[in-house]
């Protein structure tokens, strides 16, 4: 298999496209969440990829995929913590079940 762009950009998008999948079809509070993280890295793979391919992003990539790393962990653990609240308030992880929160 060579060693390219295209192949970075293909499993970038397939990762993308799986987790726009299941945030799309789970109600599910934490598949929901889990997918976001997939799309989140897929973003992360796309820039490095292009920062190892192009020349002039190469010092900024490594930057780039850093920040994404730490925005990506800030909304794991508030989205996590939110899932957790409500799950203590309805018992259910279903996100069907979270419409009407001034119960």
């Amino acid at each position: 298999m060579s060693n390219s762009l295209d192949s970075y950009l293909v499993l970038s998008g397939l990762l993308f496209a799986i987790g726009t999948f299941g945030f799309l079809a789970r109600r599910n509070a934490i598949s929901m969440l889990m997918s976001i993280e997939l799309m989140i890295n897929a973003v992360n793979l796309t820039i490095l990829a292009f920062g190892a391919f192009v020349a002039k992003l190469r010092p900024d990539a490594a930057v780039i995929a850093l920040i994404v790393i730490a925005v990506a962990a800030a909304e794991a653990t508030v989205g996590l913590a939110i899932v957790i609240a409500i799950y203590r308030n309805r018992k259910t992880p279903l996100v069907d079940e979270y419409d009407s929160m001034k119960d």
